[in-house]
């Protein structure tokens, strides 16, 4: 059962990186932390800051984070260094993470906002939670999520084969599942089952 007081207060580093298509649900989840009484530093990632398509211009995917957070979004290496080093994150989430940006994590490449907010944060040994949205999760993005599973202090939001069959390497975060999520990390469980399917 979910314990919205653990989220009082609560200081979330919440990034986001380019699955566009999946930008609704992650700002439905950062509004849901927000009411819980969370703290949320926003952070997006270049591409995600910066490149308009059918699910939303770049300026309003900008303008609704920031309203949510209630700050401005951190969008680049030199404001996001900062973050480990002055403490500003009990926890990180990046929600949605892509397959470009896991795999830069796990070969501890820094070169985005997001990958730098991420590992200024690992300094203390807090609690990374990620909430893969890609479509080669099980062909060559596979071995990098493997990869993560096992690094110490990173976590998973359960994630679901959401078209097996015209996409049966897709795996999308359930987003609905992000608070449960961040809730057992702090506390070093992850959620299981962490991948399923939907019906076809």
């Amino acid at each position: 059962m979910l314990v919205s007081d653990v989220f009082k207060r609560l200081r979330i580093g919440y990034a986001v990186t380019a699955s566009f298509c999946t930008f609704r649900r992650s700002f439905e989840q950062a509004e849901i932390l927000r009411e819980y009484g969370a703290e949320l530093i926003p952070i997006m990632s270049e591409h995600a800051a910066s490149v308009s398509t059918r699910f939303g211009t770049a300026e309003e995917n900008l303008a609704k984070l920031r309203s949510i957070a209630g700050r401005a979004v951190i969008t680049d290496i030199a404001e996001a260094e900062p973050i480990g080093p002055k403490g500003l994150t009990d926890i990180m989430v990046v929600a949605p993470c892509t397959s470009n940006t896991a795999a830069k994590l796990t070969a501890s490449i820094t070169d985005t906002a997001v990958t730098m907010a991420v590992k200024s944060h690992l300094r203390s040994g807090k609690p990374v939670v990620l909430a893969i949205a890609s479509n080669d999760s099980l062909m060559g993005s596979a071995r990098n999520l493997g990869e993560l599973f096992n690094r110490k202090n990173y976590f998973f939001v359960p994630m679901v084969q959401d078209d097996w069959v015209n996409k049966p390497a897709s795996l999308v975060a359930e987003f609905s599942m992000l608070p449960n999520a961040i809730e057992a990390a702090l506390n070093g469980i992850q959620l299981r089952p962490i991948i399923y399917h939907s019906s076809p």
